[in-house]
């Protein structure tokens, strides 16, 4: 399974390289965070579209669709995890299933349990190394 994703990630690369939608939901505005993961992503030759704060999950699932995107990173400074599960339907509803959306901040682990049991692929917590973002973004890309 690692390598299917490691070849699909290859895959988007080459063409264009992989796309991240990266946002903070709803009234979240610790933008710190997101900022860094974009910036890093960045340097590691991901094309980030940076949303920034206040946005609702309709806004995140249009821009993904519009600027089709390979992955959904939130990040998770507040308690908007409803908006998340919000997101994730929403990603269903629109067809974008194999756009998997990434989580990272201070959540609880009982709410991380619940987002990864509700669809999130993975949620990074404060302080998590830099190199396993890249590293499993990379791995991800398009599934299809």
């Amino acid at each position: 399974m690692r390598a299917e994703a490691a070849e699909r990630g290859a895959a988007a690369r080459s063409d264009r390289g992989i796309r991240v939608i990266i946002s903070m939901i709803g009234l979240d505005s610790h933008t710190t965070g997101a900022q860094v993961v974009a910036a890093l992503l960045r340097d590691a030759g991901f094309e980030v579209i940076y949303l920034g704060p206040n946005q609702s999950p309709a806004m995140i699932v249009g821009a993904a669709r519009d600027e089709d995107a390979d992955v959904i990173g939130i990040s998770a400074h507040a308690s908007n995890f409803a908006l998340i599960e919000e997101l994730l339907a929403l990603v269903e509803r629109d067809g974008l299933k194999d756009v998997p959306v990434v989580c990272g901040g201070h959540i609880p682990p009982r709410q991380v349990r619940r987002l990864l049991e509700r669809g999130v692929a993975r949620v990074f917590p404060p302080g998590s190394p830099g190199d396993a973002i890249v590293e499993y973004f990379a791995g991800l890309g398009r599934r299809g």
